[in-house]
């Protein structure tokens, strides 16, 4: 299998209004530090939002493909009241990630906004991810959920992720493992990895120092060779690495931060 490199977006998202340039700015960034594939998300799409043909147009121009379009929703994928209005916002976004041949569509992760057990908010992002996986069986386009360790997330434990994994249906709906957010829930990564084998549809790779800080890439406690080698013998891995980068460095220079991280990742993804 050939293992590809692909950068995600929220290294410039998680700035919110410091960051005010666009998706070609992206693009071109994302482009000249050397990866080859993006993962994009429902913000940082912007002007091409609903624009599939455009947007592939611009991914040519940069020599980029589409891994992943990866989305949220502000009811966390957890208030059952949403549930339909959320199903609407994936069919929409299906619709335009059908356009790029082999793109998935990630859904972030599961996470609490409003009081109540969390037993039924385990049970309504299952059911969610559940639904969402069918239609885009329908559409043509495999589906993941991206668990994570940010604050008032569902999915951040062991058990967390057993629970989760559990509530949903395998066939239906894929994993996208973050090596950051597993370490940074105190998890043995490779156990978790190896467990859930079959679900990897692609990887997050990021670092962490041993207090679980936001860390570049090589510069924490991830064991990056181990973890690449579990995850190419997944099934269902189709090959990407994509690198995702939050710390403090990135924070300062995104583009400088995720062109070093390819430099990093070399060792890897020549």
């Amino acid at each position: 299998m050939t293992i590809r490199a692909g950068c995600q977006t929220f290294t410039w998202e998680m700035l919110g209004p410091r960051w005010t340039g666009g998706a070609d700015d992206l693009l071109a960034a994302i482009s000249a530090a050397g990866y080859s594939g993006i993962e994009i998300t429902d913000t940082m799409i912007g002007d091409y939002a609903g624009r599939p043909a455009a947007f592939a147009e611009a991914l040519a121009a940069h020599g980029l493909a589409l891994v992943a379009f990866a989305c949220g929703s502000a009811s966390g994928f957890t208030e059952p009241a949403a549930v339909a209005e959320d199903l609407e916002m994936v069919e929409r976004t299906l619709d335009f990630v059908a356009a790029f041949p082999r793109a998935l569509l990630s859904l972030g992760s599961a996470t609490v906004m409003s009081p109540g057990e969390l037993s039924a908010k385990f049970e309504a992002a299952a059911a969610l991810y559940n639904a969402a996986g069918e239609l885009g069986r329908r559409a043509g386009v495999d589906v993941a959920f991206h668990p994570s360790s940010h604050h008032g997330t569902l999915l951040s434990t062991r058990p967390d992720y057993d629970r989760i994994m559990a509530l949903t249906d395998p066939a239906a709906i894929g994993w996208v493992p973050d090596t950051g957010h597993i370490l940074r829930g105190d998890q043995d990564i490779l156990d978790t990895l190896k467990t859930y084998l079959d679900r990897i549809r692609y990887l997050h790779l990021k670092d962490v120092d041993a207090e679980g800080r936001w860390a570049m890439l090589g510069e924490g406690v991830c064991p990056t060779d181990a973890v690449i080698e579990s995850v190419s013998a997944a099934p269902n891995f189709n090959g990407w690495l994509v690198v995702e980068e939050e710390s403090q460095t990135a924070a300062s220079d995104p583009a400088a931060a995720v062109a070093r991280n390819r430099e990093t990742l070399r060792k890897w993804v020549p």
